[in-house]
């Protein structure tokens, strides 16, 4: 519609001037000194009738407009949610602790006076380092451990200069140190050194230790505040 209150056929797609019907300025006019608000001057009712059957082809000629000019949009589906770590109802059971680790799941399952109260993601040892399968129990429990056998090597400024040492064997340079991997929430279950502990679990369901048990932070905690030296740990493959 113009300035003067008058549709123009500019306004209008070629095509929809191509339908059959006549044209905007021959099927409605406006009057602008005649006008009051919200009233418009129709020049027949013939014409008005025109109109309403024009209109109805609007929707249709601007879907058409649209889909031509419009560049598609492709909306990326969003990320499935990662998969749970862990479930713990083990609040307020009584009971003694009891642990079923299965390496092939890489899954531990817990129990409290026999009951079912949760399970977590663990990482055990990789081939050639493999967590010992069979019948064990907690020896000690220690909140703040460090590993005196794997950790990295640091120069006096705190940098790491190898991020995977093995005391005794990886060469430390003059000015350097070893440094022992934090193992919070330590349980050991062997004499040589196979515990477990809170670490990181790069690929739930698959081994990355070598050999201690990983478990996420938040169950490492519950099973150090449930468990006691004695407390039995079964491995399974």
């Amino acid at each position: 519609m113009n300035g003067l209150g008058t549709f123009s056929a500019e306004s209008f797609p070629e095509n929809y001037l191509a339908t059959g019907f006549a044209s905007p300025q021959s099927l409605i006019h406006v009057t602008p000194h005649t006008l009051r608000p919200g009233v418009w001057k129709f020049s027949t009712i013939k014409n008005l009738m025109l109109l309403t059957k024009s209109l109805r082809h609007l929707p249709a000629l601007a879907a058409v407009l649209l889909s031509s000019c419009r560049t598609p949009v492709v909306v990326a589906p969003e990320p499935p949610p990662p998969p749970p770590m862990y479930s713990w109802e083990g609040e307020g059971v009584g009971g003694p602790l009891k642990m079923t680790i299965s390496l092939s799941e890489q899954k531990a399952q817990l129990y409290k006076g026999g009951k079912n109260v949760g399970w977590t993601y663990v990482a055990t040892g990789l081939p050639g380092h493999p967590t010992p399968l069979g019948t064990h129990s907690i020896m000690e429990k220690i909140a703040d451990k460090h590993s005196n056998r794997y950790g990295v090597i640091c120069n006096a400024e705190g940098e790491i200069v190898n991020g995977d040492a093995t005391a005794g064997v990886s060469r430390v340079p003059p000015g350097c140190r070893f440094v022992g991997a934090p193992m919070p929430n330590w349980m050991r279950i062997t004499a040589y050194g196979i515990g477990m502990h809170a670490g990181h679990i790069p690929n739930p369901g698959s081994p990355a230790s070598h050999g201690c048990i990983r478990l996420p932070q938040y169950m490492s905690e519950r099973l150090f505040e449930n468990a006691v030296v004695g407390t039995p740990v079964k491995i399974v493959p």
